[in-house]
């Protein structure tokens, strides 16, 4: 009982804390490379998440990113569709690919 009490306090002083001041995000800024398919990028990956996930990948074979764009639409729902998912693996993999195809 006394272990529930003493959650509950803990739990309930959060909700009074305070900050002094404005708190700001710091922007970061991300060299992206423009070229054929970056409006798919734009409008099918960078409506999530920034371009810092993609960059973060580092160098990476075709296969990788083909695999990433599955992953977004099967598990995350991401409404690509398959002209798109071509479109983006190839932007990718010719700006942000180490040469390989296969990992």
């Amino acid at each position: 009982m006394k272990k529930l009490l003493l959650i509950a306090i803990l739990s309930a002083g959060s909700l009074f804390a305070q900050v002094k001041g404005d708190i700001e995000v710091p922007y970061i800024s991300y060299q992206i490379k423009m070229g054929k398919g970056f409006d798919a990028v734009q409008a099918n990956c960078l409506m999530c998440h920034s371009f810092g996930y993609i960059i973060n990948q580092g160098p990476q074979s075709r296969e990788f990113w083909h695999k990433k764009i599955e992953k977004m639409i099967v598990h995350f729902k991401a409404p690509i569709s398959k002209e798109d998912e071509k479109i983006v693996t190839d932007y990718l993999f010719k700006h942000y690919g180490n040469g390989e195809l296969k990992e």
